[in-house]
């Protein structure tokens, strides 16, 4: 009983941590979508959406490297000499920089290409350029932060990597409103702010290398293939669930611009970054739970691992509950919020997006939890199933079919019937899993 409790503790603990510091995260782009309504309206709110994708790209890598090496590093740390975590951090590191230097070179040299495939049109096509330019050119520091933020979190200290984040995020949000509005500096202020975020969280961060209970550290050695081959094998399924929610983003935008224009690609603006919020709070309990269960894992309390889990999914259903019910009831002024010109379209676009949209939130909720638990426990490859059904094999074709059958309410309901179907999959890794916990 007594383990239990303390297992309930330490669940609150770095789940409620790491939601606040997702949260806060997630002011990133939630931000941008505000001050840049205000400031530069509807165009300026489809040139950042075309360049979402882009942005979750990056921060996906960044959570592949961090939260594979996370969960090798905690599963280690326990049993494995200071040689090898070093190593394992310092690979990490080599890995971040290499992804930073193929961004860069992809920032200089290739920027306006990409926009053009994004779909900008003239009327947008240089805010979308200078937006994604600036993001490419900064990924050293996005990626970075990604990998520090999940060694400091699994190195024991979930709240200096909350403070981090959320000072980080907060930067953002004070000078995205310095810039756009009395520096007057449009959409390259707003996205300067952006990339300013995790230079100032790495700052906050650095000082846990130098302190004595610290147990990674950068080391002189040459990359550890194998340790990074487990890396990447770990942190696929964060990595496919923030591209897939570009690619899915790139979909639809291409989608709703054949049939609602830049108008409803600006609506679907509003939806996509209000769905960076909500994910980022269950992203937040998924990575609360990773470190914990990795390590109880790695010590065979294999009881206590399921346990964790049980609190995660009765915590991630009752937020869906408040979190639905807001967009349901509170869709029409959340719209309005980001619609400057109130534009009547747009807020009818915007609000019946909505309503359908976040039906998704519990099935959501429990696949990407479930994912990162599966991945927490040595099981990577059913995490990463869960990952590649969500994010390409059903929710693709579901968008096509079912815009071409209902047009805009087809493209709503597309992400909460491959959540629902996902889960259904999910259920049944899961009891195989489960199973397997309970005999070994």
């Amino acid at each position: 009983m007594i383990k239990r409790t303390e297992c309930f503790l330490e669940f609150t603990k770095y789940a409620s941590l790491n939601v606040l510091g997702a949260l806060g995260l997630s002011c990133y782009i939630l931000a941008d979508t505000y001050f840049i309504s205000k400031g530069l309206g509807a165009d300026g709110l489809t040139a950042l959406n075309l360049a979402i994708p882009v942005y979750s790209f990056i921060h996906g890598s960044g959570l592949l490297l961090g939260m594979g090496a996370g969960t090798r590093y905690s599963i280690q740390k326990s049993t494995e000499s200071s040689q090898t975590t070093d190593r394992l951090f310092t690979s990490t590191v080599y890995a971040a920089l290499a992804l930073a230097l193929l961004f860069v070179c992809t920032g200089i040299f290739l920027t306006d290409p990409i926009v053009t495939m994004l779909g900008a049109d003239a009327s947008v096509f240089a805010m979308t350029s200078t937006y994604l330019q600036m993001i490419l050119l900064c990924s050293p520091a996005f990626l970075m932060n990604n990998v520090l933020l999940c060694f400091v979190r699994n190195d024991g200290a979930p709240q200096l990597s909350m403070r981090a984040m959320l000072c980080g995020s907060l930067s953002n949000v004070a000078l995205d409103y310095l810039f756009i509005f009395p520096c007057r500096m449009g959409i390259f202020g707003a996205v300067l702010a952006t990339c300013l975020a995790p230079l100032i969280s790495l700052l906050l961060l650095s000082p846990h290398l130098a302190r004595k209970n610290n147990r990674f550290h950068l080391t002189k050695c040459l990359p550890a293939w194998t340790q990074l081959w487990r890396v990447f094998v770990s942190g696929v399924p964060s990595l496919v669930t923030e591209v897939s929610s570009g690619i899915v983003i790139l979909v639809f935008n291409i989608l709703i611009l054949d049939l609602e224009g830049n108008l409803g690609v600006a609506a679907y603006g509003i939806i996509a970054n209000l769905s960076l919020v909500v994910v980022s709070v269950y992203t937040g309990i998924a990575q609360g739970i990773q470190p914990i269960t990795a390590h109880r894992y790695g010590t065979g309390a294999h009881g206590q691992v399921l346990a964790i889990l049980r609190y995660a999914m009765v915590t991630m259903l009752t937020l869906s509950a408040f979190l639905y019910a807001g967009m349901f009831f509170f869709a029409e002024p959340v719209s309005s919020i980001f619609n400057k010109e109130q534009n009547e379209r747009l807020q009818q676009i915007a609000v019946e997006g909505l309503r359908i949209y976040f039906t998704a939130c519990p099935f959501a909720g429990f696949n990407i939890i479930l994912s990162t638990w599966l991945t927490s426990t040595d099981h990577a490859p059913a995490a990463n199933l869960i990952s590649i059904l969500r994010g390409f094999v059903i929710i693709l074709p579901c968008v096509f079919l079912f815009a071409a059958a209902f047009g805009m309410i087809g493209i709503w309901c597309a992400f909460p019937c491959t959540e629902l179907l996902t889960a259904a999959a999910g259920l049944w890794l899961f009891q195989k899993r489960s199973k397997e916990l309970h005999y070994s």
